[in-house]
């Protein structure tokens, strides 16, 4: 397969669009095909500044590399459609030779009239072919200076595809509107540029949102007056947000170059992304690119929406973290405990890998054993379900365990203070919260013996002392 990403340089992308990137990417790497990488910046009213670089930057996080495009080239270039504008309008005239087009000079308050009559007698709102008879006026008008934009003369009949996620889909021909093909300014619109470079760069499959499909049959008609064999279509589902509306930058959708400033992998977030919309037939939800390569067909797209699960992404990120070899963590660490040691991280990993649902979370997590540990303000000492006297006895127990050497065996120094707490009808649960806030700050966070080895004898006794003498406050 050739596939191509073919993304609007308006801003930021988020979830939504990048899962379309990655289902173009999926099937062209597993099929040992190519994908392409082409920046649609016709709408240059809608164009933001450093855009394309964000894109490009987004999906090389994602490590969707692409084999075509911008910075990386290709037969097929230039990869911008800006730099293309020759290409469309040698394309337009052949359309005009072929009848399949034609010039329009209606005023955009005639346009906004006409539709404003249509509305008002509950009819569709689309061209009224008032230029098409008259054309030889058009033509003068256009020679004196008029602004003009080229149409797309839809044929009679009906357009119908297999559709690739949807199966057969069908349109009247009746009910589709002649769409602008070249506006005023000489730019293409989408319509025209989209068919002219599908078809230029080779492309077999066109994989985009569900939204695309009313413009289907115009660019199977465009196909059709080129006399081009079209690609495959496979139109995916959109991707909903929590609220069951469509994520959209004009929504708030967040960034996807976000996700990783917020602590979360690249390849947890891909692995999020495939399963909005794709299924692997399967009860495994846990996958590396490299799996989803080795496993993706377009045929295992689903047809209905799909709802991103902030809470999915969390536990997906947790198990890839859990996944990743010792070194690799200690390496992704140094962003995330900055000045410290690889040996220092190297020691935390044990301590930190099992309880991070994103990188992030290793920050807070080894604060407590990389400096001071102050308390929670909302932490209550002694927590419930011990008492005072208990709280002191534990503590005291704990100091006298570590002068005597008890951190070089923190194992059987639990189960001694466990006894301990047992004896006076204490769950080892609730007494060891006591130790927690006593070495954290907190009642909950890395295993707290394991703590008290990590940070040592004289650090583990100052904080238990200076617990006990909050309790005597």
């Amino acid at each position: 397969m050739r596939t191509r990403f073919a993304p609007s340089p308006t801003g930021p992308l988020h979830f939504g669009s990048v899962r379309t990137a990655l289902f173009a990417w999926l099937a062209a790497r597993s099929s040992g095909g190519s994908c392409i990488l082409r920046i649609e910046d016709t709408d240059q009213e809608r164009y933001l500044e450093d855009s394309e670089a964000l894109i490009m930057e987004t999906l090389l996080w994602l490590g969707l590399t692409w084999d075509e495009g911008p910075e990386v080239g290709g037969p097929h270039g230039p990869y911008i459609q800006s730099q293309r504008t020759d290409v469309y309008r040698q394309h337009a005239d052949v359309l005009m030779e072929r009848g399949a087009a034609y010039w329009c000079t209606c005023s955009p308050e005639r346009l906004a009239e006409m539709r404003e009559q249509q509305r008002a007698a509950r009819r569709p709102t689309r061209y009224d072919r008032r230029c098409l008879g008259r054309q030889d006026e058009v033509r003068e008008e256009r020679a004196a200076g008029m602004a003009a934009v080229l149409r797309q003369l839809i044929a009679p009949g009906r357009t119908t595809w297999d559709d690739v996620v949807r199966g057969e889909i069908s349109f009247d021909n009746a009910d589709i509107d002649d769409q602008v093909l070249l506006k005023s300014d000489g730019f293409p619109t989408y319509h025209l540029a989209v068919v002219v470079d599908d078809h230029l760069m080779e492309i077999t499959h066109v994989i985009r949102s569900d939204e695309w499909i009313p413009s289907t049959p115009k660019h199977l008609g465009l196909y059709d007056a080129f006399e081009w064999t079209p690609p495959r279509f496979a139109h995916v589902p959109p991707v909903l947000g929590e609220d069951r509306q469509k994520l959209s930058k004009r929504r708030g959708a967040r960034n996807v170059l976000e996700y990783g400033e917020l602590g979360y992998l690249a390849p947890a977030v891909v692995n999020a992304m495939a399963l909005l919309g794709w299924s692997s037939g399967t009860e495994e939800e846990v996958f590396t690119p490299a799996d989803l390569v080795e496993r993706f067909s377009l045929e295992r797209v689903n047809d209905s929406a799909a709802v991103f699960d902030p809470k999915r992404l969390d536990s997906l990120n947790g198990q890839h973290i859990r996944r990743l070899p010792v070194e690799e963590l200690v390496e992704l660490l140094e962003f995330w405990l900055p000045g410290t040691s690889k040996e220092t991280r190297r020691k935390l990993v044990p301590l930190l890998q099992e309880r991070m649902v994103t990188m992030r979370d290793a920050t807070e997590l080894a604060a407590p054993l990389l400096g001071d540990a102050p308390w929670d303000d909302d932490v209550v000492f002694p927590p419930r379900k011990v008492d005072k006297d208990t709280a002191i006895a534990l503590l005291d127990a704990g100091c006298a365990e570590v002068e005597r050497g008890a951190l070089e065996d923190v194992t059987a120094m639990r189960e001694r203070l466990t006894a301990m707490l047992e004896e006076r009808g204490v769950k080892a649960r609730d007494g060891f919260r006591v130790l927690y806030i006593a070495i954290l700050g907190r009642a909950q966070g890395v295993p707290v013996f394991d703590a008290m080895a990590f940070i040592g004898s004289e650090v583990s006794v100052q904080r238990l002392r200076a617990a006990r003498a909050r309790l005597e406050l």
